[in-house]
């Protein structure tokens, strides 16, 4: 199974959602619907939104730095 990384196209603020959305074979508007859904919910959504901008590579770098 591929590591998800934040596509350079179809991203609108940080790839996220585009990125999750190839991972689990969705759309990426259906992933940005679930996301907005998900802020009404109490938790720490924009912090997980956040954290996985940083983790997960961006498509560029992640081609450069592949084997």
């Amino acid at each position: 199974m591929a590591r998800p990384v934040r596509p350079t196209n179809g991203r609108m603020i940080g790839g996220v959602c585009a990125a999750l959305a190839q991972r689990f074979g969705t759309s990426a508007t259906t992933m940005r619907v679930i996301f907005l859904l998900s802020c009404l919910l109490p938790g720490p959504q924009f912090l997980l939104y956040i954290a996985l901008w940083v983790l997960l590579p961006s498509e560029d770098k992640a081609a450069r730095t592949a084997w």
